[in-house]
């Protein structure tokens, strides 16, 4: 009898062995389904999140959001910002960068005819703001300066804060213009510029996104200098053999508009 209680509880045991491992088998296969669902499932969202990204990126450019424009901004791909009459005879296109030392050669040598001839309705100015700088010594100072020259464009205040800004150009190396401070400052030497809303402007950085669509457009422009200065579509800045000078410039704008009458 007794061999036989040994023989009934050896096979119970054995039962509950074989249970045990039959559902510890039943929980290894649901945890491996689970698993394998969980990887399916994030993998298609790591692939919805890349689509999405992919598809800020076309649309925003940036990641602070969609591109915003100035006002008036001018162009095909709406990459420049005038000044003067959109009827004169002839237009002056300019490349150039705030923290570019030959920009502001340019500027404070033909800043004073260029006024002029935009003040007699003779020329239209169409200014294209980059970064080379920034890219060659790094630094944020060509793309906030940049920005701000935008915002005061919003404020129809872009040709005196332009022309500041080069006025107070610091050493190329220096990344002054990364100061929004500074830039704000500066603003206060425009009359009417220094409002809450450039300040708001400047400090989001409303026009950053802007400023580098342009910047990429001038990477596909065929120029690959600052500054690069057009009249009517020709290189006149760059010719070393026939210098552009400002006696030069204005002759050949007011000679265009009196062809125009």
């Amino acid at each position: 009898m007794s061999h036989n209680r040994t023989d009934k509880r050896s096979a119970r045991e054995r039962l509950q062995e074989q249970r045990a491992m039959d559902e510890a088998r039943r929980k290894r296969k649901r945890a491996l389904i689970a698993a394998g669902v969980i990887v399916v499932v994030l993998g298609a969202v790591g692939g919805i999140g890349a689509l999405i990204a992919g598809q800020d990126d076309d649309d925003a450019g940036d990641a602070r959001g969609p591109v915003v424009e100035p006002k008036g901004a001018a162009g095909k791909k709406r990459v420049a910002i005038p000044a003067g009459a959109a009827g004169a005879a002839s237009t002056l296109t300019v490349y150039e960068d705030f923290r570019c030392p030959g920009c502001a050669g340019f500027e404070n040598g033909f800043r004073k005819t260029i006024n002029e001839l935009r003040e007699a309705g003779q020329l239209r100015t169409e200014y294209h703001l980059v970064t080379l700088i920034d890219g060659n010594f790094g630094g944020s100072g060509s793309l906030r300066a940049a920005n701000a020259a935008a915002c005061a464009q919003d404020a129809g205040k872009f040709p005196g804060y332009h022309d500041m800004l080069f006025e107070n150009q610091p050493k190329e190396s220096d990344d002054a213009f990364a100061d929004r401070g500074y830039l704000i400052d500066l603003a206060g030497k425009v009359p009417g510029l220094d409002t809450p809303d450039f300040r708001a402007c400047v400090n989001k950085g409303t026009h950053e996104s802007w400023v580098k669509k342009v910047n990429s457009a001038f990477g596909t422009s065929g120029h690959s200098a600052t500054p690069t200065v057009l009249l009517n579509g020709d290189n006149v800045y760059g010719d070393q053999s026939d210098p552009l000078t400002p006696e030069k410039l204005k002759k050949e704008v007011t000679q265009a508009a009196r062809k125009k009458g």
